[in-house]
C-alpha cells in the first residue's frame, strides 16, 4: 500500500485511550510503532506535579517510545476548548505558565516540536483583541521554543466540528505562521497540516500540499468521514502522503484517528509491521 518512505508516529491522546496514560507507550511500542506525540496530557494542570512529569517521561524512555511531538495546553481537549492562548484572563496565563514547563518536558525527552491550538472566538470580546493575544502569546512561545532549537506549530482546525475557532483553513493558519514570524524574527513558526480537519472545511488537498509543505513543520492524518484509520473513508492517502513526499516534505506524520469500537491496538492493519517503526 506504500508509504515506504513516510515516517510515522502515534498521536496517544487519541489512541490507546483505552488505557492509562502511562500504559500507553509500551502499548504504541508493541505495535511497532517508536515514536508518539501527546496533546497535553493535564487538562487540568497546566503546571503538573514534577512527579507527574517524571512519571510519563519514565513510561516513554522505559517503551522506547521517542517523543516526537507536544501540545501547549490547550484546556479541556478533547472536550469544548479548542485552546487557551487568545482567550483573555485565567486561560492566557494558564498557557503562559505551561509554555516553559512544556518546553523543558519536550526537551528532556529530545522533542522540539511543539503545538499551540488558537482558541475559540469568546463571546463579548472583540476578536482583534483576541488576535492582538493571540499573537503576543505565541510570540512568547515561539521564544522559549527557539531556546530549544524547535519548531512552533499553528494547526487549522475544521469550522464543522469547531464552529467557533477562527483558525479553520490552511491559509488562515498560514497568515498566522506568518504573523509570528515576523513579529519574532525567528522563522521557527511552522504550519501544521492535518489533512482530517482539512478535508473537513472542503479544501483541495492536493493544492494544500503543493501550496504550503514547504511552510510546513508537522503533518496529522486520519479519514474522512469519521475520523477513523486510514482505509475507512474516502481520503487517498497513498497518493496524499506520496504528494508531500514530492513536495519535500520528509516530517513525522502523527497518526491522529479514532479506533472506533476496537482496541487501538486493532487499528494499524492498514500498516505493514515493518513499516510502523521510526527510519
Amino acid at each position: 500500500m506504500g508509504f515506504t518512505d513516510t515516517r510515522f508516529n502515534v498521536n496517544l491522546s487519541i489512541l490507546f485511550t483505552e488505557l492509562p496514560l502511562l500504559e500507553r507507550p509500551a502499548a504504541a511500542r508493541a505495535a511497532g510503532f517508536t515514536a508518539v506525540e501527546l496533546w497535553w496530557p493535564w487538562v487540568d494542570a497546566p503546571v503538573p506535579e514534577r512527579s507527574e512529569l517524571a512519571a510519563l517521561r519514565t513510561a516513554l524512555t522505559d517503551a522506547g517510545a521517542q517523543l516526537v511531538g507536544l501540545n501547549f495546553y490547550a484546556g479541556r481537549l478533547p472536550g469544548p476548548d479548542r485552546g487557551a492562548l487568545s482567550i483573555p484572563g485565567e486561560e492566557s496565563e494558564k498557557f503562559r505558565a505551561n509554555v516553559p514547563v512544556a518546553v523543558a518536558f519536550g526537551r528532556s525527552l529530545g522533542c522540539t516540536t511543539f503545538n499551540a491550538l488558537y482558541g475559540n472566538r469568546v463571546e463579548g470580546v472583540d476578536p482583534a483583541t483576541q488576535d492582538e493575544l493571540a499573537l503576543e502569546n505565541l510570540g512568547f512561545a515561539a521564544r522559549a521554543v527557539a531556546e530549544a532549537g524547535g519548531t512552533l506549530l499553528i494547526e487549522a482546525l475544521n469550522a464543522p466540528e469547531s464552529p467557533h475557532c477562527p483558525i479553520v483553513s490552511a491559509a488562515r493558519a498560514v497568515e498566522v505562521v506568518d504573523a509570528v514570524n515576523a513579529a519574532t524574527g525567528l522563522a521557527n513558526t511552522a504550519f501544521l497540516m492535518d489533512l482530517y480537519h482539512l478535508s473537513m472545511n472542503g479544501e483541495d488537498l492536493p493544492s494544500v500540499i503543493d501550496t504550503y509543505a514547504a511552510r510546513t513543520g508537522h503533518v496529522q492524518i486520519a479519514d474522512n468521514p469519521g475520523r477513523g484509520a486510514p482505509g475507512t473513508g474516502d481520503l487517498d492517502f497513498v497518493d496524499l502522503l506520496g504528494r508531500l513526499k514530492k513536495a519535500g516534505y520528509d516530517g513525522w506524520v502523527g497518526l491522529e484517528y479514532k479506533a472506533g469500537d476496537r482496541p487501538s491496538a486493532s487499528a494499524f492493519a492498514w500498516l505493514p509491521h515493518p513499516l510502523r517503526a521510526a527510519h
